[in-house]
């Protein structure tokens, strides 16, 4: 039995129908050289095979009288059903990237179960180009997109010739660095309460002067943009369950050109991107706010050697320069509210960093859970995230990983969410958005790629051919209610 943090806790109260709190990965394989015809089928077969299996994919939620599985707790199951947990689906041959966006829209739009373990994998076959993928999709209260990177790379291999690759719920998550513990036990009895004051005093400061700089940026012309002051906009409505899904892929040599040439980070070029693509899709689908639409940025808090699951993310808050018509005055804007967010966040001590998360999301979270998402302030309008992934090629029992995209949680206010993985010299984008705010979904990663070639004309890039397919062949296409 254990207890949920209550970061996580709060994942698992937002919970419904209408906002699905699941986060999930599409990876895209291609078929060894020879493969066999069965040789997917055998896949499959290995995949429900294994039957020890450890945290985080044997903890199921504890349910409780009257509170069902609503209370915070957890416990290990011995006999995780795979028959259940792994399925197996097939696109109408020859299944192009409509078809497998299709799929995986409607497979990330319905709940998880909750009085099973929190997690599906779905094995897809059909598609063309000898290519096979795996869509999975897990409760956020359980990994985020740092913690669930790392299941990943500890269980595909960088040698093509490997078999007998592990599948990913066969792998523990492992556990958090434990703190050490003072040599002398009356020491560490009496060092205690000093700690804690001293700790909760640095807290307090931090947090105040955060307060001060927050409450100063919401009443001056300052870049560091305050939480709540997000325009409205068509992403801050309600929404309903049913999600759409698209897709890019760029040479991460290309992106990281683009940073160096406009004197800023890989970051900044994702947000513009991410900005860019915004304005021309407001402009077409919906009304583009006069004020800058503003981004919340994961920052990762987990310390290298930290292999936990759960939750261990900061935010922080930035402008993406849609008010903003000329492309580099725009880029200029990004540059000046990333570096005053990036400054603001490092005044805060790091054991003050998920208060301050918790803080700054807790009148949200708490409106959520009053039923006011949709009509009271945002924090951001739209969650932007960059997370690092394994640098080299990696493969499952010779199936060479080609592309993977990952796919975001949604929630009343936020209908869109951006997020990107480096991969052996890509940057994967994946778009998550709100089926019914957000109408042709694709044309928004179509502009993505018109923006990237829009910064490469001011700033000339030196090579770095896109490895991405057309637009209309890579963006997957929305899926229709079932």
């Amino acid at each position: 039995m254990q207890r949920v943090s209550p970061v996580d806790a709060a994942w698992l109260a937002l919970e419904s129908r209408d906002t699905p709190m699941h986060v999930g990965g599409l990876f895209e394989f291609s078929l060894p050289k020879g493969a066999p015809d069965d040789y997917l089928e055998r896949e499959f077969e290995k995949m429900r095979r294994s039957r020890a299996i450890p945290p985080p994919w044997n903890l199921k939620l504890v349910e409780l009288p009257l509170l069902g599985t609503r209370f915070p707790l957890m416990r290990q199951i011995q006999d995780v059903d795979l028959d259940y947990h792994v399925r197996h689906s097939a696109l109408p041959h020859p299944g192009g990237q409509r078809e497998l966006g299709v799929l995986v829209s409607r497979l990330h739009s319905y709940q998880l179960d909750l009085h099973r373990p929190l997690w599906e994998v779905h094995l897809i076959e059909g598609l063309e180009g000898d290519r096979f993928a795996i869509y999975s999709k897990m409760h956020h209260s359980l990994v985020d997109g740092v913690s669930g990177m790392r299941l990943i790379m500890r269980t595909l291999s960088r040698n093509p010739a490997r078999g007998g690759t592990s599948a990913f719920w066969t792998v523990g998550a492992g556990s958090a660095p434990s703190r050490d513990a003072h040599p002398n036990g009356r020491a560490g009895a009496l060092q205690l309460p000093l700690d804690l004051v001293r700790d909760g005093a640095t807290l307090a400061g931090g947090l105040s002067r955060a307060a001060l700089d927050l409450g100063l940026a919401a009443v001056d012309d300052r870049a560091l943009q305050a939480p709540y002051r997000a325009p409205h906009s068509v992403l801050g409505e309600r929404l309903t369950g049913q999600r759409r899904f698209a897709t890019q892929q760029y040479d991460l040599a290309r992106i990281k050109y683009l940073a160096r040439a406009s004197d800023g980070t890989v970051n900044d070029v994702v947000l513009y991107l991410s900005g860019t693509a915004l304005r021309h899709y407001l402009i077409e689908h919906a009304r583009l706010p006069d004020r800058p639409l503003t981004a919340g940025i994961p920052v990762n808090l987990r310390d290298a050697e930290d292999q936990s699951m759960g939750t261990a993310i900061g935010v922080m808050i930035a402008e993406l320069g849609t008010h903003v018509a000329d492309p580099k005055e725009r880029m200029a804007a990004i540059q000046r509210s990333t570096r005053e967010a990036k400054e603001h966040l490092s005044h805060l001590p790091p054991a003050a960093r998920t208060s301050y998360t918790l803080l700054l999301n807790g009148p949200y979270i708490a409106g959520l859970l009053l039923g006011l998402g949709g009509h009271a302030p945002v924090p951001f309008n739209v969650g932007v995230s960059n997370v690092p992934g394994p640098p080299e090629s990696l493969y499952m029992n010779g199936s060479r990983l080609e592309a993977l995209f990952p796919l975001s949680l949604l929630m009343h206010g936020n209908a869109l969410n951006i997020t990107c993985v480096s991969y052996s010299g890509t940057l994967n984008f994946g778009f998550t958005g709100a089926r019914d705010t957000m109408p042709h979904l694709q044309r928004l990663a179509i502009y993505m790629g018109e923006a990237l070639q829009e910064l490469e004309r001011l700033l000339p890039a030196r090579g770095g051919a896109t490895r991405r397919r057309k637009p209309a062949a890579r963006s997957r296409a929305t899926t229709k209610r079932a």
